[in-house]
Parts: C-alpha cells; sequence; structure tokens
C-alpha cells in the first residue's frame, strides 16, 4: 500500500483532479450528508504525517534573515490582502468563494516548498525555516485576518478558529514533533532519514484527497445547477497565483542572491492547501463546502505552476554555480 501511495504522491496533479471528478460523481449518486463525519478523521490523517517530519529546531539558526524577512512580508504583509482584493473583485455575491481564496493566501509553505527549492537548486536551508515560520505565524494570523477581513460577510466565531487551530496545527505538531524524536531516540538519524521520514508524506496525501473527495460531492449538485462555477472559481486563482511569482521573483532576483531568491519564490508561493482546506471544512459552517471548492482547485494550479517554474529557474536566477563554472 505504501508504494501505491507513494507513487500517488508524485503525481498530485493526476491524482487531485481523479479525486474531484469522484467526488463530484459520488455527490450525484447518492447520498453525502453523512460524508461530514469523515472531515475530522481525514484532517488528522492529512496534518499528523506532515508534521512528524518538520524540523521546528530550524527556526532557532541564523544566517539567511533578509530572505526570511522578505518572504514573510511578502506572506502576510500583501498576498492576504491581494487575494482579499480579487476576493472583491471576482466574489462580490460570493463570499464563501472569496472566504476560501483567502484561507488559501493566509497559509504560506508546506512540504512542497523545501521539494521545490531543492529541484531548483535553491536554498534548502532557507527553505525549511520559511515552512516553519510561515507555518507557524499563518496558524496564529488567520483568525485574525479572516475576522478582520470577512467577519462583514461570512459568520466569524473566533473562538471556533482558534479551537481548530489548535486542533488543526499545534496539537499534530506537537505530536508529530516527539514521533520524530522518539523515531530518531529508537533507530538514529541516518536510519530515521532513510527508512521513517519517507513513510510519512504518502499518508498524507491520502488525506488530501479524501478532503477533496468529500468537498467535491458536498458542492457536486450545486456546480451542476450552475455548470460555469469552475471557470469563476479558476480565473481570480490564476490571477493570485500570477501575481504571487512575478512580486516574488522580482524581489528575489533583486534583493537576495540565487539560492535565497529562489526559496523566497517558493517559500511564498507555495500554500499549505491542506490545511487551508481542513479549516474551511472544520471551522466554518453554512457554505464551507464552497470555501473547500476554491481550495482544491488550487492545489491543481499550484502544483502545475511550480513544476514549470523549475524549468525557467535558470533562465530567471540563471545558472547554479556548479553548471555556471564548466569551463568555456
Amino acid at each position: 500500500m505504501l508504494a501505491i501511495l507513494t507513487k500517488i504522491n508524485k503525481n498530485l496533479v493526476l491524482a487531485i483532479p481523479v479525486a474531484m471528478v469522484l467526488g463530484f460523481g459520488f455527490g450525484l449518486a447518492a447520498p453525502v450528508g453523512w460524508l461530514k463525519a469523515l472531515i475530522v478523521p481525514l484532517t488528522f490523517l492529512m496534518v499528523y504525517p506532515m508534521m512528524v517530519n518538520l524540523k521546528l529546531q530550524k527556526v532557532l539558526e541564523g544566517g539567511d534573515m533578509r530572505a526570511q524577512a522578505l518572504a514573510q512580508a511578502i506572506n502576510f504583509a500583501v498576498i492576504p490582502f491581494v487575494a482579499f482584493g480579487l476576493g472583491k473583485l471576482f466574489f462580490a455575491d460570493q463570499p464563501w468563494y472569496a472566504l476560501g481564496l483567502l484561507l488559501a493566501a493566509l497559509l504560506p509553505t508546506s512540504g512542497m516548498t523545501i521539494s521545490w527549492t531543492g529541484f531548483a537548486n535553491g536554498n534548502l536551508g532557507a527553505a525549511v525555516k520559511m515552512t516553519v515560520l510561515g507555518l507557524i505565524l499563518g496558524s496564529l494570523a488567520t483568525p485574525l485576518y479572516v475576522r478582520w477581513l470577512m467577519g462583514a460577510e461570512v459568520p466569524v466565531d473566533m473562538g471556533a478558529i482558534f479551537m481548530q487551530i489548535v486542533i488543526i496545527v499545534f496539537l499534530p505538531m506537537i505530536a508529530g514533533h516527539f514521533t520524530q524524536k522518539w523515531l530518531i531516540a529508537r533507530h538514529g538519524q541516518a536510519e530515521y532519514q532513510k527508512t521513517w521520514a519517507p513513510r510519512f508524506p504518502p499518508f498524507s496525501t491520502l488525506g488530501v484527497l479524501g478532503i477533496v473527495f468529500v468537498a467535491l460531492a458536498l458542492k457536486a449538485k450545486d456546480l451542476v445547477a450552475q455548470p460555469g462555477e469552475l471557470l469563476v472559481v479558476l480565473v481570480p486563482l490564476l490571477c493570485l497565483y500570477a501575481i504571487n511569482y512575478v512580486l516574488s521573483t522580482i524581489v528575489g532576483r533583486a534583493l537576495l542572491p540565487r539560492g535565497d531568491g529562489i526559496a523566497l519564490v517558493y517559500g511564498t508561493v507555495m500554500r499549505n492547501l491542506s490545511i487551508a482546506l481542513a479549516l474551511a471544512m472544520n471551522a466554518f459552517g453554512g457554505e464551507s463546502a464552497a470555501a473547500a471548492l476554491v481550495i482544491a482547485i488550487a492545489y491543481i494550479l499550484q502544483v502545475q505552476s511550480a513544476a514549470w517554474y523549475v524549468k525557467l529557474t535558470d533562465r530567471l536566477f540563471g545558472p547554479a554555480p556548479a553548471r555556471a563554472a564548466k569551463p568555456g
């Protein structure tokens, strides 16, 4: 089973649309109310495995403060307001879609930040630190931003949101940290990295696909009634990612060395859509499936765009030093 899940994890660009189609078909063919009971266990399955490999101690390391400061400035002083503005522009009468767009913009960085930075020969240490800082800061800031920006349009229970953040983020983070320490103490660092660390991300992917399936199943009949909804959601998401890539690339090229600049791009454009999806499905009542639909579609754009950006990295930032040093 692990081999199958690992293969799926490496092909998210196909797996997520398949989960969306299956969920959509199920939502049309069968009763879906009972699926809501699966949201909490699927959330745990999605979040806990990704926390096991998180290196919390990286926050205390120095050496790339400019990159870290610029990343968090883009993540929390720029992109949430871009998402809010796009929501106002495209979803003036659909606040739940606007909420989904905002949630996608408020929770930066994921394990993919590190992976894609590595593929592009960027600064992995800086990417790891951005991942941890972005996750912690985003978790603390999200309830405040949602209340501030969306409180007049959707019901926002601050206590419930903070409680969900604790359940969805901080409890799995603590459990994952102690799981990692126990495995390292039992098997050693080298064995942990070689054997145990790769086993966790595929299970997180299974949770993601489950949540996407549930979100589409719950939204299926509405989508049939309004078949243009997917296009309506896609356009502002394309705008959000395009603005984010352009801004982060300009800042990274102008103010940072190559490796840190690449980490900056992936540390700001890669959103933690798993936690955003879990929060959308757990912390809000009403039309939360609409918010989840936006985030589910963002998965497809995020994976595709990250892969294409790797191919453009050398053109945008110059070749990696090892390749730049070829004799002429």
